[in-house]
């Protein structure tokens, strides 16, 4: 028999930005359901096994949910572990941190195993879910499925696929549908592998009918130690999510939301395909590598994720839509200008991450927004407006996934992980406020929002991108608040005129001789040693001490080495 609930606000879907926007509904005292299809929340971050997250990864970038889930992980053990993040954790201990707060959260009811059938609506206004064992009627619905969903359930208008130069005028966009727009309309999925090292030959991975010959050339220009060290996890843990003659598989992309046989018929084969990228890379790189040992629940066999890792979704038409002009960086600066509407700033949440798009087998060129900060590449940060989150026309509901308003190009920024948590941070923020105030979404003032962002007890959020303001710094409330008020004094190199903030010293100490190469680029040999690491900080007081640096130095660093990357991870220097 189907139950019958009512609740202040409804979300769908616990992937990150679902389980972001319950928490922090919950966490304001409002009555929330959460409905999940797995038994893991976190989505990207744990479910779909991409425990190496990229972006925000800048000091003053970890704020929010965000942050506070960094520093959770960090109090538990080593993230830095891998090169392609400065974040590595089995994804187990993500699921098992988002649970733990749930459990905390007594207005939050969390229901597993179910999947959103119909969306119901009264006019314009959506007014709940019916799902295979509850029906729930809600104030607020919001939509945190991996793929829109309830866009496409509920009729909201919505986008699918690429938008050509003519739209939007983005620069990176094609003029008109060509060969790679039509077999890839959106980006490709990955379904994510994780292998173990057994420490003497594993048992071989199933290979029966497996293909090996898409995966000829995966690591080459990188080497095979390379290759694995990529997404190297704590616990001899190791993550498949490779890009290069890898496991991104993008064959009929309009499986996906064809029809649900459709997009079973997609998952099996995404699963297969990585199926024998795994064995290749036990056959030619290392065959005590094994699939990971209860690394995700049933029905995974436990070195598969429990689903793909969907880079892109259906995407709402909203009051705003970010397009890549909003991403990119000003004109000589080194940040994004912010978003205004009317005279009011209305940002809710920024990423910084470069603009990312898979398309297996292609190479394409899209416009450049990285910079050299802390002797690494990073991204220039953006801001992202609260007008992206709310349809055009349809009221009591809100988006809060990679499924927000934005286009085709924008999207490869906005679909990262810590950038998504922020997001829902921000839409379940928005939707406690709807119901404290009894308003729709689009009524609701943006200051409130904001203002209950920056001061959230638990995880205060950041809402403008400094490069030299840390969550600790004494005047980051002031700082954020000003630039909200004052956006056309919005510094275009991202750093405002407050003094430095020196963090806690982490890690070992090493003394030996720094040089600089020029371009941010650093280099430091340990005395009584012939090895040179590459420097590299996130902290804003040690990127100003290491620009300041003579270009030959004696010092003392200290922080953490890292193998796989061949880097310092740097906190404190001194004199020697």
């Amino acid at each position: 028999m189907t139950t019958h609930l009512t609740t202040d606000l409804l979300i769908v879907g616990g992937g990150t930005g679902g389980t972001a926007a319950a928490l922090q509904a919950a966490r304001r005292g409002v009555s929330t359901i959460l409905v999940s299809e797995g038994p893991w929340l976190g989505g990207m971050l744990t479910s779909a096994g991409v425990a190496v997250p990229d972006g925000n990864e800048l000091l003053a970038f970890q704020t929010g949910i965000w942050g506070h889930y960094v520093r959770t992980l960090q109090s538990q053990l080593n993230l830095n572990t891998s090169w392609v993040s400065l974040f590595a954790y089995p994804p187990a201990l993500g699921a098992q941190i988002f649970a733990q707060w749930v459990a905390q959260c007594p207005q939050l009811h969390w229901i597993q195993g179910q999947t959103p059938l119909e969306v119901h609506r009264q006019g314009q206004r959506i007014t709940g879910v019916r799902f295979a064992d509850y029906d729930i009627t809600a104030q607020i619905t919001l939509d945190g499925t991996e793929l829109g969903d309830l866009l496409a359930l509920g009729e909201i208008p919505h986008r699918w696929g690429w938008e050509w130069r003519g739209e939007f005028d983005e620069p990176s966009a094609p003029i008109n549908a060509n060969e790679l727009t039509q077999r890839y309309p959106v980006q490709s999925p990955t379904w994510v592998v994780l292998l173990e090292d057994y420490g003497e030959p594993a048992p071989p991975i199933e290979a029966e009918g497996l293909d090996f010959s898409p995966f000829v050339g995966a690591w080459e220009g990188y080497g095979g130690e390379k290759f694995l060290t990529y997404g190297r996890l704590p616990e001899n843990l190791y993550m498949l999510n490779w890009p290069q003659q890898g496991n991104d598989y993008g064959e009929q992309l309009g499986r996906l939301i064809e029809s649900a046989s459709a997009r079973r018929d997609y998952e099996q084969e995404a699963q297969h395909h990585s199926r024998a990228f795994a064995r290749w890379v036990q056959q030619e790189l290392n065959p005590h590598l094994g699939w990971a040992k209860n690394a995700f629940p049933a029905p995974s066999n436990g070195g598969f994720a429990l689903h793909p890792y969907f880079r892109e979704s259906r995407r709402l038409q909203g009051q705003i839509t970010v397009i890549e002009q909003a991403i990119l960086p000003q004109p000589s600066g080194t940040v994004a200008a912010l978003p205004i509407e009317g005279e009011q700033v209305s940002a809710i949440a920024f990423g910084n991450y470069a603009n990312d798009h898979h398309y297996p087998g292609h190479d394409f060129p899209l416009h450049p927004k990285s910079l050299r900060w802390g002797g690494r590449w990073t991204g220039t940060p953006f801001t992202l407006p609260y007008g992206c989150l709310i349809p055009a026309q349809t009221d009591g509901f809100l988006v809060c996934e990679k499924n927000i308003s934005v286009s085709h190009i924008a999207n490869g920024s906005t679909r990262l992980q810590p950038t998504v948590l922020n997001l829902g941070q921000a839409a379940g923020m928005a939707a406690a406020l709807c119901i404290e105030l009894n308003c729709q979404p689009r009524d609701l003032p943006r200051r409130t929002l904001q203002e209950a962002l920056l001061t959230d007890p638990t995880a205060p959020a950041a809402l403008i991108p400094l490069f030299n303001l840390p969550p600790h710094h004494p005047d980051w409330l002031q700082w954020q608040r000003y630039y909200l008020d004052h956006p056309d004094q919005y510094p275009l190199n991202g750093n405002c005129p407050c003094s430095p903030c020196p963090s806690p010293s982490l890690g070992s100490s090493y003394p030996g001789d720094l040089v600089y190469q020029g371009d941010n680029d650093y280099r430091f040999t340990p005395l009584q040693s012939q090895d040179t690491w590459q420097v590299i900080t996130i902290d804003p007081l040690i990127q100003e001490e290491l620009l300041n640096c003579p270009a030959h130095s004696r010092l003392i660093l200290t922080g953490q080495y890292n193998a796989s990357g061949g880097w310092l991870l740097v906190n404190q220097i001194q004199s020697r």
